[in-house]
């Protein structure tokens, strides 16, 4: 399928504002990255390399060389030099009077060879060099004495530079921090190792675990990063290895994730809401769960069933699931039947619960037990874009698995998934647009947990880090977070033969009383029987209902 621009995705709630995040420093530890958790004793994930710049310049301790070849900025590039720290942008046009602009020599000097020399580019004093330098990175960036400190090292071990290497240096971006980072992905892409040897030691400078949003996430996204260039496709899991928290602490920071924020909430209950409405009046129920993990979002719909005027109907769930959800829980999905069974006890609801312990690209029909007469409802709450698609295998599970639920002929399927367009884009894009999905998700989570709780800083390390990660590091299968927008979900569905079931107004009205309990900053939308869960003009997680 052709990929959709992230310009064109379809905002509910309007434009989405540029984030202007303030500088700030943080604490050089050295650390290593993290894939799939990281240890809940590290501080900072952003594992320590050394990138070494490769000089190009000939011996410099030649006696016999009279004058030393440096390349400056040449003042006179038509384009000028501009300031990036700033949203009002000064520029410095080739004729200003910056302290690179004299000339400092005659048009007809010459190196030690004889050759003429641009007048731009000599200097017989390598000390009044590093001075004018200086006071042209003063006049770009103000007072800022530690930017302009760390490029006074830099130039005095680069004093040789090649021409387009000074051009890179000199036009990156300074001040904002996502500049930097989607600069630095841009230079990643390209395979530019010299603007990654400078911008990765800059980045750590600017990151941090317990910062603002943007400098938390940005900690993650430098580690994705890093281990992309590190390794690449299969071999990518293999450099990200520590030691994973315990199964009981993993499970505790998922339900802090679950309760500082409404999302989960949200897709719980809208499709709920949606398969009690389309299974109304039905005597033998059966939910096909795929990723059923801990079981949760199943309790509230058997109190709903247990009230149905009339007693309540038999109720069988398949739930499907792998080995990183029975990590978490600490078992198989025995626990999950247990769980639910005793739920249905007091609540006095016939039950019965089919564990499939597969993944959900693997499912066929004979693992799902169907039986004539039952009414099947099908769920896939933020799991779908995990089934691989035609752009990772030609068995194209993602499509196959829809057109096998299809000739289920279910009385309806529930999709829940974050609104994000990561799935075909190229790296510098999906980059562009992790930075700009998880920045909302980041600032929701510093609303209600604060930046020094050790607590919020396990959960995100370990419920969000190792999805930011794989976006960033992996492609190939190796890349399980494959996230496309609700257009393309559309698609996908519709030429499986699914059409839309609109969720109802009381589906809307219960999210509603749900989000009065959170930030009013959380924005609902609904289009055409679809509901958006935003944060602020940044729509998050759409639910939707098909049969």
């Amino acid at each position: 399928m052709a990929d959709t621009p992230t310009s064109r995705m379809v905002h509910p709630f309007g434009n989405i504002p540029r984030q202007n995040p303030k500088d700030f420093q943080f604490s050089n530890n050295r650390q290593h990255p993290c894939h799939p958790y990281q240890s809940a004793s590290d501080t900072h994930v952003v594992p320590q390399h050394h990138y070494i710049m490769k000089s190009h310049s000939p011996d410099a301790s030649s006696e016999n060389q009279k004058t030393h070849k440096q390349y400056t900025l040449d003042s006179s590039a038509a384009s000028g030099c501009t300031r990036h720290d700033s949203s009002s942008s000064q520029s410095l046009p080739a004729g200003s009077s910056s302290p690179l602009s004299q000339e400092d020599s005659h048009s007809s000097s010459t190196n030690g060879n004889g050759s003429p020399v641009s007048a731009s580019c000599i200097t017989e004093d390598p000390n009044d060099l590093k001075q004018k330098l200086k006071d042209l990175e003063a006049v770009m960036l103000g007072t800022d004495s530690e930017i302009v400190n760390s490029l006074e090292i830099s130039i005095a071990n680069q004093l040789s530079l090649e021409p387009e290497e000074w051009v890179h240096m000199m036009s990156m971006p300074r001040g904002n921090l996502k500049e930097l980072l989607i600069t630095c992905a841009r230079a990643v892409e390209e395979n530019n190792n010299f603007v990654i040897n400078l911008m990765i030691p800059e980045l750590r400078k600017r990151v941090s675990v317990s910062g603002e949003p943007l400098e938390r996430l940005g900690a993650y996204m430098v580690e994705g990063l890093v281990a992309r260039l590190a390794s690449s496709g299969n071999s990518i899991y293999k450099a990200l290895k520590c030691k994973e928290p315990k199964s009981s602490e993993l499970l505790s920071y998922m339900h802090f994730l679950y309760e500082a924020c409404p999302y989960f909430k949200f897709g719980y209950m809208s499709a709920n809401g949606a398969i009690a409405e389309a299974v109304k009046g039905e005597d033998r129920i059966h939910i096909i769960d795929f990723h059923i993990s801990q079981g949760a979002q199943w309790i509230s719909l058997l109190q709903a069933l247990a009230a149905r005027p009339g007693g309540p109907p038999f109720v069988r769930i398949t739930g499907i699931d792998d080995s990183v959800s029975a990590y978490a829980r600490g078992g198989g999905l025995e626990i999950v039947g247990r769980r639910l069974s005793h739920i249905a006890g007091l609540c006095k609801v016939p039950f019965e619960f089919h564990p499939v312990a597969i993944s959900s690209s693997e499912v066929e029909e004979r693992h799902l037990g169907i039986i004539p007469g039952e009414a099947v409802a099908v769920n896939f709450t933020l799991e779908l874009h995990h089934i691989p698609d035609e752009t990772v295998s030609t068995a194209n599970h993602r499509d196959r698995v829809l057109r096998l639920l299809k000739g289920l002929s279910p009385k309806v399927l529930t999709l829940v998934e974050q609104e994000s367009n990561t799935n075909t884009a190229p790296f510098a894009q999906r980059f562009a647009e992790t930075l700009d999905y998880y920045t909302a998700i980041f600032e929701s989570i510093d609303l209600a947990l604060p930046r020094e709780d050790r607590e919020r800083i396990n959960m995100e390390q370990h419920c969000l880090a190792r999805e930011i990660v794989n976006l960033v590091a992996c492609e190939g299968e190796e890349r399980v977070e494959r996230h496309e927008v609700f257009g393309k979900w559309k698609a996908r569905l519709t030429m499986a033969g699914f059409r839309p079931s609109p969720l109802s107004a009381l589906v809307n009205a219960t999210i509603k009383t749900l989000l009065q309990s959170y930030s009013p900053n959380y924005k609902l939308a609904e289009v055409d029987g679809v509901l958006y869960l935003g944060w602020k003009n940044r729509p998050l997680v759409v639910s939707s209902a098909w049969h």
